[in-house]
């Protein structure tokens, strides 16, 4: 794709690093057919290739950018699905968030998006005042109908994102049997909140694989959530927070995260805050490092519902379904698995129409295969499915410590029907 930015719009580092992606484009067109909100809406402007266009005409005119041109690249869900087919290498990431920087930068919202905008990671990032936010959100959950027949639809998204109580279960961090090395394993906001088995799970499953765990004192939100929202400085700032966290906690193997979109931001470190780190999805280490003997077999089928930001995000493809069926389980590919579930980091509050669209058409797919289970790897794609869907949905984690010693996962202990979740 030509550009036509001039010596002092290049003399910017970003501008420079989004004007070599553009170039990159050739607009072969692979990647619409991957492309989730293309499927669904059948618009050039909407599709990668005509988003690149887009921010290309923004990064190269001065003043704001067109309201339009905001909306069709606030409809991007980040899925990064179009990397991933994507011939020419374009880094779509790097440009979709200089994109949204800039935005935040040089378009001033909606009084109500911004406070709105706000809000998200005052909250979200903050896993104190989420767990109250989630509490107020089970007893408003009767609500949900009136606020989206009020147009408050982001609002009653909020609402049906809130997932059952959950107990915290106590856990050891010092590793079982023989002692092979130190991880640091990323706490983060979201998900302790919302699924805080999800961690007692990785915990025990690092230990028995003869792994100290460290929780690094000092450790904050990784940034995703205001790099998404166009909040750069932000992000930036939480990602410095957390390198410093990290050094001090000595020598490790890996920084393992349990949430993919986590994993996939502390992966860009070195984009946007200038220091790469050892970052390893849980399922990646354990692939890596090797499962621990299956003591508990458990013949069920699961259904392996592929998140973004580990089959995009990370390229993890293989190794999520592969530890599965190591581990005994049935495992069932879901078709269009590259197609995103609509929950992308905060997307399926700020586009709740579209997310709901994505959110039914993965749930009918997933629901095709018939599976007892199942097991997504990131926490946003969990509270999307969960509401649409009547098998329960875990986290791979939990299926993998329940085979080699572990408890059964809770959300597969009592059935929870749709309107209790």
């Amino acid at each position: 794709m030509r550009t036509a930015f001039t010596s002092e719009q290049l003399a910017d580092p970003e501008v420079a690093a989004s004007a070599g992606e553009i170039r990159k484009c050739v607009h072969c067109g692979f990647c619409t057919a991957t492309c989730p909100t293309y499927v669904l809406l059948g618009d050039e402007r909407d599709s990668p290739r005509g988003r690149i266009e887009l921010i290309r005409q923004m990064l190269e005119t001065p003043g704001p950018p067109p309201a339009s041109t905001v909306t069709h690249i606030d409809r991007c869900l980040s899925c990064l699905a179009c990397v991933t087919t994507c011939p020419s290498g374009l880094d779509y990431g790097q440009l979709i968030d200089h994109a949204r920087a800039h935005i935040e930068t040089h378009y001033r919202r909606p009084w109500h998006e911004r406070l709105l905008r706000a809000l998200i990671p005052a909250v979200l990032t903050r896993p104190k005042r989420l767990t109250l936010a989630l509490a107020l959100g089970r007893l408003a959950r009767p609500l949900e109908p009136l606020l989206a027949r009020a147009k408050l639809a982001p609002l009653a998204a909020l609402l049906r994102l809130a997932p059952p109580r959950s107990a915290h279960a106590p856990f050891k961090l010092a590793a079982e049997g023989k002692r092979r090395g130190r991880v640091v394993l990323l706490q983060g906001c979201v998900e302790p909140a919302m699924a805080p088995q999800i961690r007692g799970a990785a915990i025990r499953l690092l230990t028995r694989m003869g792994y100290d765990v460290v929780l690094a004192a000092g450790e904050g939100c990784c940034g995703a959530i205001s790099e998404h929202l166009g909040r750069a400085a932000e992000a930036r700032t939480m990602a410095r927070a957390n390198l410093a966290a990290w050094s001090r906690a000595g020598k490790i193997e890996a920084i393992v995260t349990t949430a993919a979109g986590c994993g996939t931001m502390l992966k860009a470190y070195g984009r946007v805050a200038g220091q790469a780190v050892p970052a390893k999805d849980i399922l990646e280490f354990i692939a890596e490092a090797g499962l621990p003997p299956v003591t508990r077999p458990q013949p069920l089928a699961v259904a392996y519902h592929a998140a973004c930001s580990l089959q995009h995000g990370q390229q993890i493809k293989d190794a999520p379904p592969q530890l599965l069926a190591e581990a005994g389980f049935e495992v069932r590919a879901v078709a269009e698995g590259h197609l995103c579930c609509g929950s992308a980091g905060v997307y399926n509050i700020l586009q709740s129409e579209l997310a709901g669209r994505l959110r039914e058409r993965k749930a009918a797919n997933i629901a095709a295969t018939g599976a007892a289970v199942v097991a997504a790897g990131n926490i946003g794609c969990m509270a999307q499915l969960a509401p649409a869907l009547d098998a329960p949905v875990v986290h791979p984690v939990e299926l993998l410590d329940w085979v080699t010693g572990g408890p059964k996962p809770a959300a597969m202990t009592a059935p929870q029907t749709k309107a209790e979740l």
